[in-house]
């Protein structure tokens, strides 16, 4: 036990878990997720290259199993999972993934429309011809060797890459606490680029911009602004928008959207299936058709539009919601000298460039060696040649090969290898041609020696033969820039594309909601049955109806206190008698939620408020503004006690008197100054008390100048005017305003309004009727009033809209 005691080592816990944590991350990092700044390649993709380079499969050689190269990689350099390998390996070369394709695939290598490529026994592959540059000069020592997971091979620690890979190519990944996303770029521009920065180290990242104009995506598209890849390469950190590119043409009297090329990583078949979804839903309206054309020639979709739609509407719609239009978010982040750093473009070439340097050095510098050892071998056969008699004499004397070796290198001064050369030279290289062929070896040797020590010494030369090189690639394997780059970017608002008009939009009891224009009714005489305004399931019926304009922010007030916003026009259009598109399609309404109150409002003021009334008397004030950020899934409106709900919201400018209507033929007149301002969250304070089985149906703001008019649920209204309500303090309980009756049933609605203006007054049948004000004659607080819509027995009107004869701006119950 005690020899057992003096093994065990205390550790503490969270020492050893963050010790041990460190080393997986460090792992991930530098083993696994990021690029290396020098050859832009992660350890797997380096990996695939050199085993098909040692594999021989250049590109004038004959294609090879996928599922060879895939064991080479696992079984020498990379023992992980066989996808793992297969996947980079089908990354590199589909033309869609990789700018400049480093394996040239051959076989079922997957699709834009994220078709996954074959089994690897059945694809085969082979080097590209681009890849052939980032594997050149590999054996002239240019890179350092280091032992594979179990010593048993060499593998590459970094290619020599003769070309930026880094940012030509690109790079993507995960690893523990941080990710990298490089876009890829133009060759020719990259080149162009570094040899400006080898010839002016001081130039500025907004001067390489002037060569380097942006990421070049192997999907082309059209990036929108030159902001986000300025920031980007400043500071290794921004934010691209890429669109598709989208022409609208005309066949017919009909439009349609020609999509020829999307967004870099965008599925195009899950593209298609968003922009129907979203036709089904009834989000993007005016598409009749949509279809995919595309084949071996390039990409085609076609999007058939209605005779009546904007065109530019529906594509601005479809920039909107689909990945039609994408971000790229650019993380410039590569291993430096095995530790991950933050680059911008400069660094990112600096770095590379003295990568080359050192490339080119130790090249150069192998080369000398191998010079000068040839020229000392062919210095040796030149003395043999001078003095070939002796030379044969010797060795025809000598005994053994060591003893004529050793002699060579007595009696001419020889080393070692020059005496060897001489013993293994053939009898042919004593002709006159033979020898003339050494002497010119030799001085064209001598040229090459000065060259190439010049070379080492002189560091402009050096720049100038990378510089030279880049050029030659750049000759190549440069091609045009696919990716446009739109040098101003303002969004376009589809609010300016959409015709500003008057609308009224109906919500159903059942969540039933459309808009139509407000042309569609008729104004109709008092009494008169209506038209018909939309079909509905038998047990559903109108609850809201308002109008507003198409432009207008509708501000949606629930039941439950929540808030939600849209635009009028993001409300689908439907026919007259059409159902509507179910609310819960467009708002994350709850199951329970339903809508109680609309506001229509052209711009959030501070200087005007909402003024909530809730279904047992309580109201409160809040300042509008407080409501300009609605989220997409709503906030709170205001905090409901128990069992209380939301019925009404008024727009006002805090100075305003106030007359609150209950169902029982009841109401209160007071200042509105009564109701202090509070927040979002707050729950108000009580504007009527209620008398036994009341509620309240409606608040108003009073004008002297205008009638209140009274509807009740069997038909009947009046309109009284606001000089009969005398101003009290908020918290009594009301005097009369109504003669409720059995026969006139229990009030449904109250509005503020004059003689030009006109109501409309909706049933539980779906019958709208639209009657001028004037109509309606005055009368006083008791009383029932004249009928203004006929019901049958089992019909009563559940809803009211006033539509004002100055601005057709509605007012809401």
């Amino acid at each position: 036990m005690e020899e057992i005691n003096e093994k065990i080592q205390i550790v503490n816990i969270n020492d050893e878990m963050k010790k041990c944590y460190i080393d997986y991350a460090m792992s991930v990092i530098v083993g696994r997720a990021l690029p290396d700044v020098r050859d832009g390649l992660k350890p797997v993709h380096r990996r695939i290259l050199y085993s098909m380079h040692e594999l021989g499969l250049f590109p004038d050689k004959q294609y090879r199993k996928s599922a060879r190269i895939v064991g080479d990689v696992l079984g020498k350099y990379h023992p992980h999972g066989d996808s793992a390998v297969y996947d980079a390996m089908v990354r590199l070369a589909q033309d869609f993934s990789t700018r400049y394709l480093l394996v040239d695939g051959h076989g079922n290598f997957g699709s834009v429309d994220g078709d996954g490529a074959a089994a690897m026994r059945y694809t085969e592959a082979r080097l590209s011809k681009i890849a052939m540059e980032m594997m050149r000069d590999i054996n002239k020592d240019t890179i350092d060797f280091v032992d594979n997971f179990d010593g048993s091979e060499k593998e590459p620690s970094v290619l020599p890459s003769r070309y930026p890979n880094l940012l030509v190519n690109g790079s993507s990944g995960i690893a523990v606490g941080m990710a990298t996303n490089i876009p890829p770029h133009n060759l020719s521009e990259v080149i162009d680029g570094t040899i400006m920065l080898i010839d002016n180290p001081d130039v500025s990242i907004k001067e390489l911009m002037t060569k380097i104009k942006g990421p070049d995506f192997p999907t082309a598209g059209v990036i929108l602004g030159k902001d986000g890849i300025r920031q980007a390469y400043e500071t290794g950190r921004g934010r691209i928008i890429v669109r598709a590119k989208a022409v609208i043409e005309e066949e017919k009297g009909k439009n349609k959207i020609i999509i020829t090329e999307i967004p870099y990583q965008v599925n195009k078949a899950k593209l298609i299936e968003d922009i129907a979804e979203l036709v089904k839903d009834k989000k993007i309206e005016g598409i009749s058709d949509l279809r995919d054309e595309s084949d071996r020639q390039g990409m085609r979709i076609v999007i058939e539009l209605k005779r009546d739609a904007n065109p530019n509407v529906v594509l601005n719609l479809l920039y909107k919601h689909t990945k039609m239009q994408d971000t790229f978010g650019v993380i410039m982040i590569a291993l430096v000298d095995g530790e991950p750093k933050t680059l911008n473009l400069k660094e990112a070439l600096i770095h590379y460039i003295n990568f080359q340097k050192e490339v080119l050095t130790r090249r150069t510098r192998y080369e000398l060696d191998k010079a000068e050892a040839r020229a000392h071998i062919l210095e040796g056969l030149r003395i043999a040649l001078d003095h070939i008699d002796e030379v044969i004499n010797l060795i025809r004397s000598s005994k053994t090969v060591e003893i004529a070796r050793n002699g060579l290198m007595e009696k001419f001064g020889l080393s070692e290898k020059q005496a060897q050369a001489i013993l293994d030279m053939r009898l042919q290289r004593l002709t006159g041609l033979e020898r003339e062929k050494i002497e010119e070896e030799y001085a064209e040797l001598i040229k090459t020696i000065n060259y190439l020590r010049e070379v080492l010494e002189n560091e402009r030369l050096l720049l100038s033969i990378i510089k030279d090189e880049l050029n030659e690639i750049k000759q190549k394997y440069g091609d045009t820039r696919r990716t446009k780059i739109m040098s101003k970017f303002e969004e376009i608002d589809v609010e300016d594309l959409i015709q500003e008009e008057e609308v009224a939009v109906t919500i159903t009891h059942a969540g039933y909601i459309k808009r139509i224009t407000i042309d569609a009714y008729r104004s109709q005489k008092r009494g008169g049955k209506g038209i018909q305004g939309l079909s509905t399931r038998e047990d559903d019926f109108v609850e809201h109806l308002f109008i507003t304009s198409t432009h207008n922010n509708i501000i949606f007030f629930t039941n439950m206190g929540r808030a939600y916003k849209l635009k009028a026009y993001e409300i689908p259009e439907g026919g007259r008698t059409a159902k509507g598109t179910n609310i819960v399609n467009i708002l994350p309404l709850n199951p329970r939620e339903k809508i109680q109150a609309v506001i229509s409002i052209k711009e959030f003021n501070e200087e005007e408020y909402l003024l909530f009334v809730t279904k047992n008397g309580l109201m409160k004030k809040t300042t509008l503004s407080e409501f300009s950020s609605i989220r997409k899934n709503g906030l709170n409106a205001i905090n409901l006690r128990d069992s209380d709900e939301l019925i009404g919201a008024k727009l006002t400018d805090g100075k305003q008197t106030i007359a609150v209507i209950t169902q029982n033929g009841y109401s209160l007149t007071f200042n509105e100054e009564d109701v202090r301002p509070m927040g979002r969250t707050a729950a108000g304070v009580k504007a009527i008390t209620l008398r036994e089985n009341d509620i309240v149906v409606g608040a108003e703001i009073v004008d002297l100048e205008q009638d209140l008019l009274i509807v009740s649920e069997n038909g009947y209204g009046k309109r009284t005017s606001y000089t009969e309500y005398p101003v009290h303090h908020r918290g009594g309980k009301g005097i009369i305003t109504y003669k409720v009756t059995e026969k006139t049933g229990k009030i449904v609605g109250a509005k503020t309004v004059k003689d030009s203006d006109e109501i409309m007054l909706i049933n539980n049948s779906n019958i709208i009727i639209r009657l001028e004000v004037n109509q309606i004659s005055r009368s006083g607080r008791n009383t029932m009033g004249v009928t203004l819509m006929k019901t049958k027995e089992d019909e009563r009107i559940v809803s009211v809209a006033k539509i004002n004869s100055n601005d057709n701006e509605e007012e809401n119950q």
